[in-house]
């Protein structure tokens, strides 16, 4: 198992990241009851291995970038490479409308630029395609503000074989971010894609939050390990593909260590066979 992922000869991450969607208030939604723990918390991150961190600026809105912001200050000589994420807006806790013009996306990167305090994007993705507009000219925004300087890599979230091919002729793609957890393995085919074709593929919704009750199997595996159910479920994405970059999320500073510790654990392959059958 690859313990980084190579996005360029300059961008090498650990493959185990962080995500800062759980950092604003309730439901994504608003301010976070403690600004300077959501910070905290990603600092810890940092301190622990942390050098690929996923934000949107839809999440709260803006707020988790700001959060971002301050811990990178507290962090200067940290190389963390900072994805994040166009195209979606929101209108309140729960409520996402996507949104793919293209003179809105330009303003959305800016708008990145200015929240997180840097003067381009490691990697932009479009937070998911609209159907309103083609995917040449969605893509093509970012293709034109990666020219400018803006932005160094491309990516897409939440999008088919199909659509990652179309805007791979617009553009070069370098990641994917699709829901994919241990139960839940709808977009399979997009993951073989991209394994195919050396492209990150960014799981959101690693650990199912919420769902990861799989019963004895999980349970009794994680004991075997001394580990928790959510640490087996990360390695195991850590272990089905190269190059799957899990960004567990959470606001919890103890919860981010434990996540972390994820990446030491190697399952073996009997482990692996009885754990990849729980989506049947």
């Amino acid at each position: 198992m690859q313990k980084q992922f190579h996005f360029d000869d300059e961008l090498v991450v650990n493959r185990l990241g962080y995500g800062t969607m759980q950092l604003p208030g309730k439901g994504v939604w608003g301010p976070a009851a403690d600004p300077q723990r959501a910070s905290q918390v990603i600092t810890t991150a940092i301190d622990h291995g942390v050098n690929f961190i996923d934000t949107a600026d839809s999440y709260g809105p803006l707020y988790a970038n700001l959060y971002l912001r301050e811990a990178l200050r507290q962090r200067p000589d940290a190389k963390v490479m900072v994805a994040t994420k166009v195209g979606f807006t929101r209108q309140g806790p729960g409520q996402w409308t996507e949104l793919g013009d293209p003179a809105y996306l330009r303003q959305q990167v800016e708008l990145n630029l200015f929240t997180l305090g840097l003067d381009h994007i490691d990697l932009m993705q479009l937070h998911r395609i609209d159907s309103r507009y083609s995917i040449a000219d969605q893509v093509g925004v970012l293709a034109d503000m990666q020219k400018e300087g803006k932005i160094k890599h491309i990516g897409l979230s939440q999008v088919s074989v199909g659509q990652l091919k179309t805007a791979q002729a617009v553009a070069p793609i370098v990641s994917v971010q699709n829901r994919y957890n241990l139960i839940d393995r709808a977009d399979e085919d997009v993951l073989n894609y991209a394994d195919e074709h050396h492209i990150a593929f960014i799981p959101w919704f690693p650990l199912a939050t919420g769902r990861l009750t799989a019963g004895d199997t999980l349970s009794t595996i994680a004991a075997k390990y001394q580990a928790s159910p959510a640490q087996i479920a990360l390695a195991w994405l850590l272990q089905r593909s190269d190059v799957i970059l899990p960004i567990p999320g959470t606001s919890n500073p103890d919860h981010a260590v434990q996540n972390i510790a994820a990446a030491d654990i190697t399952l073996s392959d009997g482990d692996r066979e009885l754990l990849d059958h729980l989506a049947d």
